[in-house]
């Protein structure tokens, strides 16, 4: 399949939620080279097709909130792009990654089936507007700072170009210093505008900035949040995983290990199912 003619990737999406199930973004958090990316990718693409879960592959081609200057960012955007055109091509799936600014927004839209605008960039009006009018879907994370109602503003910014393939994703919200905590009410409460929830089940984990210069995080919390947005009715989970996150070269301490993905996938598909039915 060929996603990037026209509005494929969005049907595609709007035709899984219709057949009522639940859907996965995944990958490692950052492009750390080719291989790897092909390889995460793979994998993952086997997993989802045996359990019959829709999947998008996600990985950062550029992280560039990283807490240091001496973090590792990814290849950049040229390399980055070229790597993700590759995994879609070859695997003939979806692909999705950050996007920055407006310049971006536009390289990026002839290879990403999704724009993804990260929480920290949530309310810039030029960054939302530049990638609404690429006419891709936009995904943007609820900044940590905003309420799950303050996102009909995100979605208006949008709409204004016309472009209404819109997701939504929750990835928790400030609690005092370095912590983050998870509203499950949010996803409700974002629904309501009409457009896809997904639930960020890797990054609601994370510590920023208490890892001494880099974020730190919780995964063994992971699983229990990925379960809850089931269960909360979520559309979809976006989740980082890696083969070995404690050699990651970004949000280790928070992404999942891929030998534990295959039975939380199944208990989140079937909290999900009961709960749809």
């Amino acid at each position: 399949m060929d996603f990037s003619k026209g509005n494929y990737f969005w049907h595609w999406l709007a035709d899984r939620l219709q057949k009522r199930t639940i859907f996965l973004i995944a990958g490692p958090c950052v492009i750390e080279s080719e291989k790897t990316c092909l390889e995460h990718a793979y994998a993952l693409k086997s997993l989802t097709e045996a359990l019959q879960i829709p999947f998008i592959f996600k990985s950062s081609y550029d992280k560039a909130n990283r807490t240091s200057v001496s973090s590792f960012r990814g290849p950049g955007l040229k390399k980055g792009l070229a790597i993700l055109k590759k995994v879609k091509k070859e695997l003939k799936i979806p692909v999705t990654s950050d996007v920055h600014c407006a310049e971006e927004a536009k390289a990026a839209k002839d290879i990403l089936d999704m724009l993804q605008i990260p929480a920290l960039l949530s309310r810039q009006t030029d960054l939302l507007i530049s990638a609404a009018k690429t006419n891709r879907v936009i995904n943007v994370k609820k900044g940590q700072f905003m309420a799950p109602d303050d996102m009909i503003n995100v979605i208006q910014k949008i709409e204004s170009t016309g472009n209404k393939k819109i997701v939504l994703t929750e990835r928790g919200v400030c609690f005092g210093y370095h912590n983050l905590v998870s509203d499950m009410r949010s996803i409700p409460i974002m629904q309501r505008f009409g457009y896809p929830v997904v639930f960020d089940a890797t990054h609601s984990v994370q510590l920023p900035s208490a890892g001494n210069n880099k974020s730190s995080g919780e995964r063994e919390f992971v699983e229990t949040l990925a379960l809850s947005a089931a269960a909360a009715g979520a559309d979809g989970l976006f989740m980082e995983v890696h083969f070995t996150p404690k050699k990651a070269l970004c949000d280790g301490p928070n992404m999942i290990n891929m030998d534990t993905l295959e039975n939380l996938l199944s208990k989140a598909k079937k909290i999900w199912e009961i709960v749809h039915a």
